[in-house]
């Protein structure tokens, strides 16, 4: 391998609250090409193509090389380096949603250590290959995104999901909770209406959406407001009091405000379709 680096990537702008791409790409680093020590809001896969580097997280230090993967956790400190001879080539998939905890327990992943060897034989390169090749912002790329997104974690719970205990009922509820407020968005709910629906208290409610969402109940039903809100300006051309109120906010410069932090532009000027996502 030269000492020469490339990096293609995608960074999308998805408005999927259940599973969607963040960001995928491939790699091949400078020697001693670092990022950290810093955390991500979603969770970010790598697979070491060729080459080596370490990896850092909760304390420990892995060496790694070709065959290797590692697992950032949201929120979580971490950081990694290639390695100042044979610089790593990577690929990776970052993502985000309500399913993809769910998900990622069913790999087995998040009952292992965050740095893992994987077999040989394997077809994570292609995969992972298979989701950036498909890229971009239309709601076919998105889809297609998605869907090898999904083919990727299927073939990590063929390859170490026995790692991971078989009953998962705390997310039957969060899954409950999660279809009342897709179906109720636009109406007057709280978290306790939303609690009563599922079928528990609102303070188990609370504990079950931070173990498998990484958010409270009621940053959720915000969240999914404004994504909400924005698709509905950016593809369905609504103003913004039609926005404000197909998507349960009664009060419009309220929800003006609510939008522009989240999304960080006031809603008058995000139908051009330039703003974060949530």
């Amino acid at each position: 391998m030269t000492d020469s680096g490339f990096r293609r990537s995608y960074k999308g702008e998805s408005y999927n609250l259940g599973l969607a791409v963040y960001s995928c790409g491939i790699q091949r680093c400078h020697p001693a090409h670092s990022w950290g020590p810093a955390i991500r809001d979603h969770y970010l896969i790598h697979y070491i193509v060729r080459g080596k580097g370490e990896f850092s997280t909760k304390g420990k230090l892995w060496d790694l090389q070709a065959g290797d993967a590692f697992l950032v956790q949201p929120n979580r400190i971490a950081s990694y380096q290639a390695d100042l001879n044979e610089p790593w080539e990577y690929d990776w998939v970052g993502f985000n949603g309500s399913d993809a905890n769910h998900l990622l327990r069913q790999t087995g992943l998040l009952n292992m250590e965050p740095a893992f060897h994987c077999p040989p034989e394997n077809c994570f390169h292609a995969l992972l290959s298979d989701i950036m090749e498909v890229s971009g912002t239309s709601s076919s790329s998105e889809a297609r995104m998605e869907s090898g997104l999904l083919r990727f974690l299927a073939e990590l719970m063929d390859v170490f999901g026995m790692n991971t205990p078989q009953s998962d009922s705390g997310y039957s509820y969060v899954q409950k909770a999660i279809q009342f407020i897709d179906r109720n968005y636009s109406c007057n709910i709280n978290v306790e209406k939303i609690a009563k629906s599922a079928g528990v208290s609102r303070s188990h409610l609370y504990r079950l959406f931070m173990t498998y969402i990484n958010m409270p109940p009621n940053e959720y039903l915000t969240r999914y407001r404004i994504n909400k809100a924005a698709a509905f300006l950016k593809d369905c051309g609504l103003t913004v009091g039609e926005a404000a109120y197909s998507t349960g906010f009664s009060d419009q410069l309220y929800f003006s405000r609510v939008f522009k932090k989240y999304m960080g532009m006031p809603p008058s000027k995000f139908s051009g379709g330039t703003g974060k996502e949530v």
